[in-house]
């Protein structure tokens, strides 16, 4: 069944969101603390290990490690992001979503919502995963990351709220179209245009990781197109 993928990757996140918020009960608010420091710097070496996959040893797909391509590609895609502004944006449907669920009051619940929706909607797993699903029907891709992410997001939820568990609907938004696009995108997704997307995604959730263990220090929505420009440059002539 086509599109089962993100059904089972979307019941995942709230799995492991519910079993978090279970648990994250039983914790004090310095156990909080180190479990969220525990996510940080993990989603770093996380961001570190595909990012320097594909930049450490220079291969024919990325010439030079990638740097020129990771300088270009977060230069216009943050500019492109700032314009416009898609953290203001997912924060503003984060605030939506608070009202929404009667969580007014919880005073981390856009945050919560807006880092756990990078951690997991960024990243080639989602992409190629949903791709696979919609064009063969193949949801293995996703039914591994759905294991990563019922542990990542049941973590998340128990040290810093329930926001996290609504990271299910921009990764079911993310996965889903994709899904239904992927005819569409068969072409597009050559290894080349695949390991600029990974590596460039992996710089991304570096990012996260920043702001997980420093504080909010990077607008890493904002920087999301790009991934967009990482695809676009696997089709030019000129190497980076």
């Amino acid at each position: 069944m086509i599109g089962l993928g993100s059904l089972i990757n979307t019941a995942g996140i709230i799995g492991g969101g519910l079993a978090g918020a279970l648990f994250g009960r039983l914790l004090r608010e310095r156990h909080q603390a180190t479990l969220t420091m525990a996510c940080g710097v993990s989603t770093l070496f996380i961001g570190m290990a595909g990012a320097l996959k594909y930049m450490a040893v220079p291969a024919d797909n990325l010439p030079e490690g990638g740097a020129m391509l990771a300088i270009l590609c977060l230069t216009l895609g943050g500019l492109v992001g700032e314009i416009i502004d898609l953290e203001d944006r997912l924060e503003r449907f984060g605030e939506w979503l608070k009202r929404k669920t009667g969580n007014a009051k919880d005073q981390g619940f856009v945050s919560a919502f807006v880092t756990a929706s990078l951690t997991v909607c960024i990243g080639a797993m989602a992409v190629v995963g949903a791709i696979q699903d919609g064009i063969s029907g193949d949801w293995s891709i996703l039914g591994a990351k759905t294991v990563l992410d019922f542990i990542i997001i049941m973590v998340m939820t128990s040290a810093m709220g329930k926001g996290c568990v609504f990271s299910a609907i921009p990764v079911l938004a993310l996965e889903g179209s994709v899904t239904v696009l992927a005819t569409f995108m068969r072409d597009l997704m050559t290894p080349r245009a695949m390991d600029h997307l990974s590596m460039v995604g992996s710089i991304l959730i570096f990012c996260v990781g920043v702001n997980l263990v420093w504080g909010k220090k990077i607008r890493v929505a904002n920087l999301l197109p790009s991934i967009v420009f990482a695809v676009i440059a696997a089709f030019l002539p000129i190497a980076f």
